[in-house]
């Protein structure tokens, strides 16, 4: 509200928009005497505040109340066309875009493939190939769009401007790229760590919501995770905030020049790379096959299953952190009970394999979580990625437990609630914050 006075009648009005703007998000439609009730306005206020508000094209009529004594009142809700953003998602093997109105709904989706690009590929025409498909998607044009906010592993370097901790994503790391996007796109562009954007779709709608000190752990193709303090994300000096797949960790090698290996301690400890290995340590039956990704998800999704067998049956050691007396830590081969390594016996428990290679992967990812937690001392710990939620409550349940047994301080756990999409849904709704802040201010 730059020119403007405090505590003026044009300072006022436009408060009082923007509190209206934001209830019709939250609620919807609302009637006139509804908005006023909420403001703490009056009705010839809440009138006019309408009236202003739809002439400026920010609120739009939708019907009339129904199936309430009286007559029926008019309903208002944000004009949703009003304005229009779009978040990206980039992977090295696809590029993912997405519009969405001012309302927050998404309107268009779009998804470059690019598994084995070469170096001399562009990657402003495959950005700008997935933004204008999910424009046209949308039924608009690239110019309709009032921010972009793209998503991406690793993170760019406010000193330097060029892309760092992200090797494995092959053209990004042009000195020059920022300038050639902004000349390829006409808006308003931001970039934002992935696991960064996700932690905001959480803290905006998801499990987050209500807490002002929380880490976020993802773990999909690479273990990171996103500090946010005092309501703030912490970004750190060079944007490296959060890089924990770096981070050395006991149990696992002492990587060195982790940059260059694009791996540390943590990430070889309890990153998705390790489970088929410990499959077939563990002697896990039918491997499955796919992408490593696939194959890993695969994996904790199944050992996630094994513990909840054991749980609803009521066997030994059921509970969280509990272990059954064949695969518990008494025990330091997991296969003891199962015969030679890979063949069970005729006796063994077919799940004590998996439940054992959960039991693993979620000491591996507390041991990192505890340095986090030692150093931040955060309230709630949120769980997010491909990887946790494929093991769900059972993966939780034994991280809060191996957690209580590793750190000093015991913050809550919960499993991410942004299931679809967090990263890209955290863009989206990083470029609608401050896009209302533009287009919902009427002191201007």
């Amino acid at each position: 509200m730059a020119g403007t006075t405090p505590g003026t009648p044009r300072v006022l009005r436009a408060m009082n928009d923007r509190a209206a703007l934001d209830l019709l998000l939250e609620h919807g439609p609302l009637s006139r005497t509804r908005i006023g009730k909420l403001t703490g306005l009056s009705k010839p206020t809440a009138s006019q505040l309408l009236a202003r508000l739809e002439a400026a094209g920010l609120v739009v009529a939708t019907g009339t109340t129904e199936g309430r004594p009286g007559p029926n009142a008019q309903l208002y809700a944000v004009n949703a066309r009003a304005a229009h953003v779009a978040g990206l998602d980039v992977t090295p093997e696809r590029i993912r875009a997405a519009v969405a109105d001012v309302a927050g709904d998404v309107v268009g989706e779009f998804e470059v493939r690019t598994p084995g690009r070469r170096a001399g590929e562009s990657v402003v025409r495959q950005v700008t190939d997935a933004l204008d498909g999910a424009v046209k998607a949308a039924d608009l044009v690239r110019g309709d769009l009032h921010r972009v906010v793209i998503g991406t592993p690793g993170a760019f370097d406010p000193g330097t401007g060029r892309l760092r901790y992200a090797s494995h994503l092959p053209g990004w790391h042009s000195p020059t790229l920022l300038d050639e996007l902004a000349a390829a796109l006409p808006m308003p562009v931001e970039y934002e760590n992935d696991v960064n954007l996700a932690a905001i779709a959480e803290q905006r709608l998801g499990a987050a919501r209500g807490h002002d000190d929380f880490v976020l752990l993802w773990n999909e193709g690479g273990l990171g995770a996103a500090l946010v303090i005092g309501g703030r994300l912490h970004r750190g000096f060079t944007g490296g905030a959060g890089e924990v797949g770096f981070l050395p960790v006991p149990g696992a090698p002492l990587v060195r020049h982790v940059t260059k290996a694009n791996s540390g301690g943590f990430q070889e400890l309890a990153g998705g790379q390790v489970l088929p290995r410990l499959a077939r340590e563990f002697g896990v039956a039918d491997i499955p096959g796919g992408t490593p990704i696939e194959v890993a998800t695969a994996l904790v999704a199944r050992a996630a299953e094994a513990v909840r067998r054991r749980d609803e049956e009521g066997g030994e050691g059921t509970g969280p952190g509990a272990r059954s007396a064949q695969d518990g830590p008494g025990s330091a081969d997991p296969r003891a009970d199962s015969g030679s390594p890979g063949t069970p016996s005729r006796h063994a428990d077919p799940d004590a394999p998996s439940r054992r290679l959960l039991e693993t992967f979620a000491t591996g990812l507390a041991t990192g979580l505890a340095s986090m937690v030692a150093v931040l001392d955060p309230e709630l710990v949120v769980l997010s990625g491909a990887l946790i939620s494929a093991g769900g409550e059972p993966l939780r349940a034994l991280v809060q437990h191996e957690l209580g047994e590793l750190a000093a301080s015991r913050p809550r756990l919960v499993i991410g609630e942004v299931r679809h999409h967090p990263v890209l849904r955290g863009a989206l709704e990083s470029a609608l914050a401050a896009t209302r802040d533009e287009v919902f201010d009427t002191s201007r």
